[in-house]
């Protein structure tokens, strides 16, 4: 660990015979297995060997010696896993999605619904981190029963504050539901994260092995509680704030007098325009345009830098737009 050079017979145990029993070809290529083991009682000195060699050592014996390396045993069962896990993930969110987009008859609130996901991803990285344990493939086993339990209690919220939009104003209804539905969140995350928590502290070889996945559940759901009650009606909010700002564009540009469809159309087009200009060819090739990275260097940069340049260039020209509408107004005004 230190990084001192020692004798290999100090470090490992080598197990020497002469010459090969057999050798075997796959489709023409010569096969050479190499059998070891890693010591599995220090799981982060582990991970961090298995990553020197996929990183450094295998790569580099490849470039030397012109062959192909391949993992396999262990490693090439988790990545089976951890493939077929990504896999089952995704189709069991286009699942939801498509549930909640027909409960609730709209394409943008399954996604208001869904959002809390990747945010209670911080309480389980949080209580791996306080309880000294590696994430393994156990975390995602937990991550896929904490994402069921989390949209729960978000389409619990999500349908009080929509019963109550129907009658008040969506600010008093999000302020009401939330209130209202503090105690059924609150009893659905204590049941579970108490039931699971006297296994945070059992000590026996088989509740080692599912820790990770208890300490996914208790903090995930733990965390993801308190960002359900603040962040989903926070979202309800922008969602409803940018509804009325596309509403109003929409009537902007249906109306005939050019006096008031003039500020949309050039906002769109220069929207449009920039858009296509800057952060468009990142998205799509990964590169800016030459021409526009002559004119910005800071575009060749990536994905990040383009998009504030976009935002940025985008709200000076809209102010500039607003400013010009509203002094044409005020002059109308005079005249009339």
């Amino acid at each position: 660990p230190g990084g001192i050079y020692v004798p290999l017979a100090d470090v490992v145990s080598v197990d020497s015979r002469t010459g090969f029993s057999t050798v075997r070809r796959e489709n023409g290529i010569l096969l050479i297995s190499v059998l070891g083991d890693l010591d599995d009682e220090d799981a982060d000195r582990a991970t961090e060997v298995q990553r020197i060699m996929t990183e450094d050592i295998l790569p580099d014996i490849e470039s030397r010696f012109g062959i192909e390396t391949a993992l396999a045993g262990q490693s090439e069962q988790e990545r089976a896993f951890v493939s077929d896990a990504r896999n089952g993930l995704i189709l069991v969110l286009v699942g939801i999605y498509l549930v909640l987009a027909w409960i609730f008859s709209s394409w943008l609130r399954p996604v208001v619904v869904m959002s809390v996901i990747p945010f209670a991803l911080i309480g389980t990285i949080y209580g791996h981190n306080a309880w000294d344990i590696p994430m393994s493939l156990f975390t995602v086993v937990g991550m896929l029963g904490m994402v069921g339990i989390v949209i729960n209690d978000s389409i619990v919220l999500v349908t009080t504050i929509d019963e109550y939009a129907e009658d008040r104003g969506v600010i008093p209804a999000i302020i009401d539901g939330a209130a209202d539905r503090l105690r059924p969140v609150l009893l659905t995350t204590l049941t579970t994260v108490l039931g699971l928590a006297p296994l945070l502290y059992e000590g026996s070889n088989q509740a080692e092995f599912l820790k990770p996945t208890v300490v996914t559940l208790v903090f995930g759901l733990g965390f993801g509680m308190v960002l359900v009650m603040f962040v989903i009606p926070s979202l309800m909010a922008i969602q409803d704030d940018v509804g009325k700002q596309i509403r109003a564009a929409k009537r902007a540009l249906r109306v005939r007098k050019i006096g008031a469809t003039w500020p949309a159309s050039l906002g769109a087009f220069l929207a449009i325009s920039l858009f296509s200009v800057t952060l468009g060819p990142v998205i799509v090739t990964g590169d800016a345009l030459p021409l526009a990275i002559a004119i910005l260097p800071a575009l060749a940069s990536g994905v990040g830098v383009a998009f504030g340049l976009f935002a940025g260039a985008l709200a000076i020209m809209l102010i500039v737009i607003y400013i010009m509408a509203a002094i044409g107004l005020a002059r109308r005004w005079r005249r009339a």
